[in-house]
């Protein structure tokens, strides 16, 4: 029986989950951007000691888990499932680094959707009475993407205006029921409800524009979770996008206004925030990581904090491949939504 369904795509989570601990790691360019301060590890050297940017990204992975669990005095034996992705081919960062970490795991692509796909998903475990402790973690690592996606660094190519710079990162999150609140970093921040993400396309094809090909997926989902709730921007204090930068965010916006939802003065973009204009990124950050670090370094402290106190917040994919831009496919976009508020 679908009794935990608001309309088709959003959920209603019975026994909220709790957002026990977040962890961040990220590279130096993102430690000296605007959140730099809200970052748990900052690293001098993207490697991070390692022979391949690869491997960097996957101590990456690693590193975030077992730090979170750190914080809330836990063991990984203790968490029933890790769930988590992130952008190379085979998820081979989550694959290996779940290997190292020995708890149950669930791999997931949604490309740059990942953190929220992982939060939706982890949540929904737990109010299904899977689980009572999950983890939910992704990564990205702008070596590693540029040279699977576009062209390896030492051609020294150049960005055009409407590109993204993939970030550098990991970000994990633990998810708990209420047997755990003694061990948690954040003693009053829930995830109430969850929108399952459609894919949507509408033709793009530059593969340098991925803000205008996830965009519509975006409004797709906030308009939709509206509707089926009966509810209005209004109803939230702050609407965060993953990674849509300056263009792919301003889309958002128009795209929304389109089916009179006006969100222009709630709406954050993690991309658009987690780098300065000084930094030469042109049109903002990406990656999945993007999400991942700004939610569990910057967003989640402010809800504790009182600075806000219920969010939506999206994490977008661009759901491509190397392969399928050389056929010439078009690139279809998802978006995963998540209602966090603190009670």
């Amino acid at each position: 029986m679908r009794n935990k369904c608001i309309g088709r795509r959003t959920v209603a989570f019975a026994c909220p989950p709790r957002i026990l601990a977040g962890e961040t790691v990220v590279s130096k360019i993102e430690g000296e951007g605007p959140l730099g301060k809200f970052f748990d590890t900052v690293l001098e050297d993207d490697t991070w000691g390692e022979k391949t940017w690869e491997l960097a990204e996957r101590k990456m992975f690693e590193h975030v888990v077992r730090a979170a669990l750190e914080k809330a005095n836990l063991s990984p034996g203790e968490v029933d499932i890790l769930l988590g992705g992130d952008l190379l081919n085979q998820i081979i960062s989550a694959n290996f680094a779940a290997r190292e970490l020995g708890i149950p795991f669930i791999g997931l692509y949604g490309a740059c959707s990942t953190m929220a796909e992982s939060l939706l998903l982890g949540a929904m475990l737990m109010d299904g009475g899977f689980a009572s402790c999950v983890a939910c973690a992704a990564s990205s690592h702008f070596c590693t993407a540029e040279r699977q996606y576009r062209m390896p660094l030492e051609m020294g190519t150049q960005a055009i205006p409407t590109a993204q710079r993939t970030v550098t990162g990991a970000g994990c999150t633990l998810l708990a029921d209420d047997t755990l609140i003694a061990k948690a970093q954040y003693q009053a921040v829930y995830v109430t409800h969850g929108v399952i993400g459609r894919v949507v396309d509408l033709g793009v094809k530059d593969a340098a524009n991925m803000g205008a090909a996830m965009a519509p997926a975006a409004a797709d989902t906030f308009v939709t979770h509206l509707r089926e709730t009966s509810q209005t921007a209004e109803s939230y204090d702050i609407v965060v996008t993953g990674d849509l930068g300056r263009l792919g965010g301003e889309l958002f916006q128009e795209l929304c206004k389109k089916e009179n939802v006006d969100v222009a003065e709630r709406h954050v973009d993690c991309g658009n925030i987690i780098f300065a204009p000084d930094q030469n990124v042109n049109c903002g950050g990406s990656g999945c990581a993007c999400s991942a670090v700004t939610l569990n370094g910057y967003l989640l402290k402010r809800l504790e904090a009182g600075d806000f106190r219920r969010m939506f917040f999206m994490a977008t994919g661009a759901l491509m491949s190397t392969t399928s831009g050389m056929q010439g496919e078009s690139i279809p976009g998802v978006a995963h939504g998540l209602v966090i508020e603190r009670r």
